[in-house]
């Protein structure tokens, strides 16, 4: 058993078809299959279920999948220690960004850490909260930007930015090039808001809770593009966070965006655990973020 056969079969876990494993390990098909037989009798069990319509893991299949996990994080934290003694301001950091932030706040920052820590390789990976607070329990991520308040308080937290909400209403809204607003008047619209499992979704909530406003029944968006185009098309008005609506996002003739009077905000922070080999780089990379949005956001 090595290193290598156990990123095959996590490559295998993560896209439950052996052509895009193999493809995603940049090896051939046979070769990863055969390396996943090899690990099978190695370890005297199957971990796969091989089928016409999918690749499924068996019990022993998925457990050993999440012991390979920590596995190689850990290996990889090993290859990061070496790194960070030859340069501390070098290695590969893995971040983590949920969907309504990613998007808008990578092009205002990711330049500027490029330029300023030329030797560190960025790696970004865009998936919800609970995802990313999972992958940083388990070593799959260095780094992970959320919004306050972070539910697990083992991990350090440094704060980044305030980002205030703005209403999106249609441009032929009574609303829509007006004075700004109080968060009351939502008390008299439709809300639009995303699914589930998004945080914004909670906090979009919390503001209609408090504004006596409701969500607009039958329709829950993916991501905040949908939700743009829903309110374009007239259905209804939401919520959409600072950046959002900040360019490089380019604006859209049929949305108009009005200001609140009492903005309500969500609170943005990065958090690591304690034990990173990126512990002393990571606080200098928040700066970076905060010195780049500072003219964007509200500061913290």
């Amino acid at each position: 058993m090595n290193l290598r056969d156990l990123r095959y079969l996590v490559a295998l876990d993560e896209h439950r078809h052996f052509g895009r494993a193999a493809e995603a390990s940049f090896v051939s098909q046979p070769t990863l299959s055969t390396q996943i037989r090899k690990l099978e009798r190695e370890l005297g069990v199957d971990l796969v279920e091989r089928s016409p319509g999918g690749v499924l893991l068996t019990p022993a299949g998925a457990k050993v999948v999440e012991r390979a996990r920590i596995v190689l994080a850990e290996a990889d934290a090993i290859v990061g220690i070496a790194r960070q003694a030859q340069d501390p301001e070098a290695g590969s950091l893995r971040l983590g960004l949920f969907p309504t932030l990613a998007p808008y706040l990578l092009p205002h920052v990711v330049p500027a850490l490029h330029a300023r820590f030329p030797k560190l390789e960025l790696l970004l990976v865009e998936e919800k909260t609970e995802v990313v607070l999972d992958q940083l329990a388990t070593g799959a991520l260095d780094a992970g930007i959320l919004a306050e308040p972070i539910p697990r308080t083992h991990l350090c937290v440094e704060p980044l930015f305030g980002e205030r909400f703005e209403l999106a209403v249609p441009a032929d809204h009574p609303l829509a090039g007006g004075e700004p607003v109080r968060t009351a008047v939502l008390a008299s619209e439709d809300v639009l808001l995303l699914e589930e499992g998004h945080c914004l979704r909670d906090q979009a909530l919390t503001v209609c809770e408090l504004a006596g406003a409701h969500e607009r029944a039958g329709f829950r968006a993916t991501s905040l593009e949908t939700l743009r185009q829903m309110v374009a098309a007239g259905v209804g008005v939401t919520l959409l966070p600072e950046l959002a609506v900040t360019p490089p996002v380019p604006a859209s003739p049929d949305v108009a965006i009005v200001h609140f009077v009492d903005p309500p905000q969500r609170d943005l922070a990065m958090c690591w655990r304690p034990t990173s080999v990126y512990a002393e780089l990571l606080p200098k990379v928040a700066e970076v973020i905060r010195a780049e949005v500072a003219d964007l956001v509200t500061p913290r």
